[in-house]
């Protein structure tokens, strides 16, 4: 298996080298060269599968070679024997054709740990092979990093530094990263939003020397192994429900683009995929380009639920490379032009192909309250704001959809929203009991202005400071 860049500038690698290189040279993401596809009845004998083994030969076609499949097996075993399921990503019935996949029985309570638990694992085995010491950064709006954390804390061939937007997360997102207090861990509070965290983490992956000196590696959803690992839960729902001898829509809460994106790989593998809704908050970049082709940059406001409090979607262009005819010049002229001017041109045909599959859809603060009460009424089912905007937005499929299952992934557990969760029911989400102590931990972070100097000596002391 090799990947290209989709700005077409960087020399393909294989998986080994995305999962190491995270951002591509020339500023674009890593695609697959050709997509992995099974029949169906290559599909059905997936069916009822273990999670874990079903992940395992799902990464495997992502992988290649680069990982035995033994040893591939033995991670995902490992990364989903601590989930708080014996499923792992159990579904519950919310309505008559609605179903909530449950990506938050992880450590820390929220779907990136599905991803992110095999992701440092698969650093390890790669590191420990080559001899080798990285320096991961990411930028979070709430939930990537503790996962991310919680995957490489006290990892002996990683150091880690998070960036989070100040006072933007809750307190719960907040303190599962900043109070884990191992030496390999950084956590700083950027003066700014998630999208300056993010261009910071882009502008440290351009810096050519400074990206050699530290070795960095990414844990966002930049990183191709996010995405891998993330279609396994997709292809997993389908099945239970009937796949591939039924057809299926996933309404999916989401602000970056990843976790829709990997449902979208889960449809160009050959499972009947028929609707992506993409639930978004007052932030709604993604709800205004499906409905009205305009892909325009406004300001980040904060909402109730800030893990999609995003302006710009990083993994949009990869579903745009695709729609470009995978012509990674149009990609990169069309990022650029983003980047420059604040608004993405993108030609009619490819924007009507995109929409035809998924379609947008925002919540506000009230309907998110409103939606997250009228869940625990009618269905006894308690959900997170992000959640909610995906349960609110499964309602958009038409009357003649109506035999077809909707899959919306419930992305994080309600105890992480628990002001929001109490506003809309009356009742306060506790934490789980491994979690009971959280507000009594001890935190630890730096707050540091949004200037790439500070941001990249930071993080070079507490690499260089670990390595000595």
């Amino acid at each position: 298996m090799r990947y290209i860049s989709t700005r077409g500038q960087a020399a393909p690698r294989d998986f080994e080298g995305v999962l190491l290189a995270g951002l591509a040279e020339d500023g674009g993401l890593f695609v697959p060269e050709t997509w992995p596809s099974l029949s169906p009845a290559e599909w059905r004998a997936l069916r009822g599968l273990p999670y874990p083994e079903l992940a395992a030969r799902l990464v495997q076609l992502f992988v290649g070679d680069a990982v035995a499949p033994a040893d591939l097996r033995r991670m995902c075993a490992e990364a989903y024997g601590g989930f708080g399921h014996p499923a792992t990503v159990p579904m519950s019935q919310i309505g008559p054709r609605t179903f909530a996949l449950e990506l938050f029985h992880g450590p820390t309570l929220a779907f990136k740990d599905v991803a992110l638990q095999l992701l440092g694992r698969l650093f390890d085995h790669v590191l420990a092979r080559r001899g080798e010491r990285i320096t991961i950064v990411g930028a979070t709006s709430g939930d990537t990093g503790s996962a991310a954390i919680e995957a490489c804390r006290d990892r002996a061939a990683i150091d880690i530094t998070i960036l989070h937007p100040l006072n933007r997360t809750s307190e719960v997102q907040r303190r599962q990263m900043t109070t884990v207090l191992s030496a390999n861990v950084r956590n700083i509070a950027v003066e700014g939003d998630f999208d300056t965290c993010q261009d910071l983490v882009k502008a440290m992956f351009a810096d050519a020397p400074f990206r050699t000196d530290m070795r960095l590696a990414a844990v966002n959803s930049i990183n191709w192994a996010r995405i891998a690992a993330q279609i396994p839960y997709y292809a997993f729902s389908a099945l239970a429900l009937g796949a591939p001898d039924r057809p299926v829509a996933f309404s999916v809460p989401t602000g970056n683009f990843g976790n829709v994106l990997a449902a979208w790989a889960v449809r160009r593998m050959g499972l009947p995929v028929e609707r992506l809704i993409v639930a978004s908050n007052r932030n709604d970049i993604l709800t205004r380009f499906l409905s009205e082709n305009d892909m325009s940059m406004r300001p980040v406001e904060p909402s109730l639920s800030p893990s999609m409090d995003i302006a710009v979607s990083s993994n949009f262009e990869r579903v745009l490379h695709d729609a470009l005819g995978r012509d990674g010049a149009a990609t990169g002229a069309a990022m650029q032009a983003f980047r420059q001017t604040g608004t993405m041109p993108v030609p009619p045909a490819a924007w009507a192909e995109m929409r035809g599959l998924f379609h947008g859809f925002s919540l506000s603060d009230a309907g998110t309250l409103a939606e997250i009460g009228r869940l625990w009424r009618e269905a006894g089912y308690l959900a997170d704001p992000h959640t909610a905007a995906g349960t609110a937005a499964a309602a958009l499929l038409a009357p003649e959809d109506l035999g077809i299952p909707v899959i919306v992934a419930a992305t994080a557990h309600p105890a992480k929203f628990p002001d929001a969760v109490e506003r809309a029911t009356g009742l306060r989400p506790p934490l789980p009991t491994r979690l009971g102590d959280l507000y009594q931990r001890q935190e630890r972070f730096d707050v540091l202005p949004a200037d790439l100097a500070t941001i990249e000596a930071a993080v070079r002391g507490h690499a260089l400071r670990n390595a000595a």
